[in-house]
């Protein structure tokens, strides 16, 4: 019988109540501009956000403060939005502006007016438990290009992640082996750079299928590989992964977008889309077709990782090998958007490096795939693809 002081228990603690400080995606900005507004459930609350006639985007608390009707059913009227209740009209910085049945407009009708941006055809939401206003320092890059004939166009989809926290979609950033159980691939570089409000993952790896031919590999580089990616998460939820993916001859360029939002404190809204660089010789239409399926082979690896979370325990305790990554530098990053700003260590920003040897792990997994290929079996059940995190 073992001894309990030999035994490693689980710490699972409890998923914070208090929601990540920074921007986070809604969607595309073009699914606000019908005329309508749009309820979302996220922070714990309801959200309306629309666009006025002047075409700018607008977002306030979702309930009216008169008698608490649902903005979202309301009607977009000029710029305003008019309460689907009694028809108070709202304007974006939260002021009722008229109440057409009154004389005068109460001083405090006043609610909440919630911070929006728009970038790369993305819509973003600012939360800040403390009310303050967003930091130039800590927006979303500009994607160069975009919105010319040089990409195609945004492919999106999305699934509500429940009984789980976002934290366990981060931990995804310095776990190198997961990306051959989980995603098909089988990692040649891996490192990860923490600085700021940013988090960069640097990767490179080629496919099972290839690793199983038993061709030599080239460790430890970045380049020379099937798959090169460069993921950087810029806040708290907004990663975007600059992807290059070798097929023989043709490299397709894309970036991958992996965002997600809170609902409750235990769920939260798993967004992802993928714009492609356009190849020189093909139309529209094949673009759009290659875009798409790229999307749906990253959305496989998704519900596979989706399928993990729903069944694996919290755990802040993680027992690690040499191996798995920087898992309690990464958290300590992380832990700057669910404290006050005041509360900011200089442990959680400063610039922080770390490169995984993947030599050990590379002369495995490809023996296993070599045998496994030799004897008509698979190394281990690969229901997704490689790409994203």
């Amino acid at each position: 019988m073992t001894a309990v002081d030999d035994v490693r228990s689980i710490e699972a603690g409890s998923a914070p109540t208090r929601f990540a400080r920074g921007w986070h995606c809604v969607g595309l900005s073009s699914a606000y501009r019908d005329g309508m507004p749009h309820g979302v459930q996220a922070f714990g609350e309801k959200i309306v956000i629309w666009a006025g006639g002047d075409g700018a985007l607008r977002a306030l608390d979702g309930y009216c403060r008169h008698m608490g009707g649902d903005l979202g059913n309301g009607q977009v009227v000029g710029d305003d939005l008019a309460c689907p209740f009694h028809s108070w009209r709202w304007g974006g910085d939260g002021r009722c502006q008229e109440i057409p049945y009154a004389r005068r407009v109460p001083p405090r009708a006043r609610t909440r007016s919630w911070p929006i941006l728009e970038r790369n055809g993305h819509v973003f939401v600012w939360n800040d438990p403390e009310g303050k206003p967003p930091a130039d320092d800590v927006t979303i890059p500009v994607f160069d290009g975009y919105g010319t004939d040089e990409w195609t166009d945004w492919t999106w989809d999305e699934l509500l992640v429940k009984n789980s926290h976002s934290r366990e979609i981060v931990d995804n950033m310095v776990d190198m082996a997961h990306f051959f159980y989980i995603h098909k691939g089988l990692p040649t570089y891996f490192k990860n750079v923490f600085e700021g409000h940013t988090c960069t993952q640097y990767y490179a790896g080629t496919s099972h299928e290839a690793a199983a031919t038993g061709a030599p590999i080239d460790i430890g580089r970045f380049d020379g590989q099937s798959t090169t990616s460069t993921a950087t998460y810029f806040g708290p939820s907004y990663l975007v992964d600059w992807l290059e993916n070798s097929y023989g001859e043709m490299t397709i360029s894309s970036i991958l977008i992996t965002t997600h939002y809170p609902v409750t404190a235990t769920s939260f809204r798993l967004q992802y889309g993928m714009i492609v660089k356009r190849i020189p010789g093909l139309d529209d239409d094949t673009m759009k077709t290659v875009a798409q399926k790229m999307t749906a082979l990253i959305g496989e690896g998704f519900l596979a990782d989706v399928e993990i979370w729903k069944h694996k325990s919290r755990i802040d305790n993680p027992l690690l090998c040499e191996e798995d990554g920087p898992v309690y530098q990464l958290r300590r990053w992380y832990e700057q958007f669910y404290v006050d700003v005041a509360d900011i260590t200089p442990e959680m920003t400063q610039r922080f490096e770390f490169e995984i040897d993947t030599t050990r792990a590379v002369e495995s997994w490809q023996s296993q795939l070599v045998a496994a290929a030799q004897t008509g079996a698979t190394a281990s059940d690969e229901p997704s693809a490689v790409g994203g995190v």
